[in-house]
C-alpha cells in the first residue's frame, strides 16, 4: 500500500516537473526567463523548453504596439503664458530583456520622459506659436525621447499632441482682451465713420457755398447785361425806364405783402409819377 502511495506521488512529481518544463508562450508576447536568479533567456512565441525548478518566467512581455495616454499638465511659456498640454504615445517593445532590466517601469519612465519634454518644448515658444504649431512640438518631441527610450529595447512609432489649449484663467484673459480689442475696433470704426460724414457735410456746405456764389456771380452779369441793353434801348427815353422800374416796384410790393411780418401794403395811387420820383424826374 505504502508502494502505491510512493509511485503515485513519483508520477505526479513528474507530471509537475513536466508542465514546468514546457511553456507556450502565445502570439504577440515573450517571456523572459531567469535561471537561478539571472537573465537566461527570452522565450518567442510557440513551444519552449525550461529546467524545471532551476528556469522561471519573471515577465511577459507583449510585442503589439502599446498605447500611453500623456495626462494633461499645465506648462507655461516663453511669455508666461499658462496652457494645458496632452499627448498620446504609440510604442513598440523591440527588446524585452532590455525593457525589464535596464528601467525600474518603462511605462512610468516614458510617460515622466514625454511629459518632461513636453515643457521643455513648449517653454521655448511663444503661446501663438504653441497653439498653432503641433506638428512642430510633435517632431521634436519625438525625436528628443525616441534616443532615450532607445536604451531600453522600445522603439517610439509616433507621439500625438491631444489636446494644447490655454488654462481657464489665462481663456478668460484671452476672452477679455479679445472684448477689448474688438470694442476698440468698433470705437475706431465709429470715429471714422463721423469723421467721414463731417468731411463729406462740410465738402456738401463748400460746394453749395461756390456754386451758390457762382449763381450770384451769374445773376449779376445777367442784371448787367439786361441794364447795358435796357440803357442801349431807352437812348434817353423817360417811358421804357418808368415801365421796367414800375415792374420792380409791384413785384417788390407783391413780395412784402406775401411776407408774415407785412399787415398794411399802401400801393400810391400814380404809379407812374411815383416812380418817376423815384428816378428825380
Amino acid at each position: 500500500m505504502e508502494g502505491l502511495y510512493i509511485v503515485g506521488a513519483f508520477v505526479v512529481l513528474v507530471i509537475v516537473t513536466v508542465i514546468k518544463g514546457v511553456r507556450i508562450v502565445p502570439q504577440g508576447y515573450k517571456h523572459i526567463v531567469q535561471r537561478l536568479g539571472k537573465y537566461h533567456q527570452t522565450l518567442n512565441p510557440g513551444l519552449n523548453f525550461v529546467i524545471p525548478y532551476v528556469d522561471s518566467v519573471i515577465e511577459r512581455i507583449t510585442t503589439k504596439d502599446i498605447v500611453l495616454d500623456i495626462p494633461s499638465q499645465e506648462v507655461i511659456t516663453r511669455d508666461n503664458a499658462v496652457i494645458v498640454a496632452n499627448a498620446i504615445a504609440y510604442i513598440n517593445i523591440v527588446s524585452p530583456e532590455k525593457a525589464v532590466y535596464g528601467v525600474e517601469n518603462f511605462v512610468m519612465a516614458i510617460e515622466k520622459l514625454i511629459q518632461t519634454s513636453l515643457r521643455a518644448i513648449i517653454g521655448e515658444m511663444s503661446l501663438d506659436d504653441a497653439l498653432s504649431s503641433r506638428d512642430h512640438i510633435k517632431t521634436k518631441l519625438k525625436d528628443g525621447i525616441s534616443d532615450d527610450i532607445a536604451d531600453w529595447g522600445i522603439t517610439l512609432k509616433t507621439v500625438e499632441i491631444q489636446d494644447i489649449n490655454p488654462s481657464q484663467t489665462m481663456q478668460a484673459s484671452m476672452e477679455e482682451q479679445g472684448a477689448a480689442e474688438r470694442e476698440r475696433r468698433a470705437a475706431v470704426t465709429r470715429a471714422e465713420g463721423a469723421k467721414q460724414a463731417a468731411i463729406l457735410e462740410a465738402d456738401g456746405r463748400l460746394e453749395a457755398s461756390r456754386r451758390d456764389a457762382q449763381a450770384k456771380i451769374l445773376l449779376a452779369q445777367a442784371s448787367a447785361k439786361a441794364i447795358e441793353s435796357v440803357a442801349e434801348a431807352l437812348q434817353g427815353k423817360d417811358l421804357p425806364a418808368t415801365y421796367l422800374l414800375g415792374e420792380k416796384y409791384i413785384e417788390a410790393m407783391r413780395d412784402l405783402a406775401e411776407s408774415d411780418n407785412a399787415k398794411t401794403v399802401v400801393i400810391p395811387a400814380d404809379l407812374i409819377h411815383a416812380v418817376k420820383g423815384i428816378l428825380g424826374k
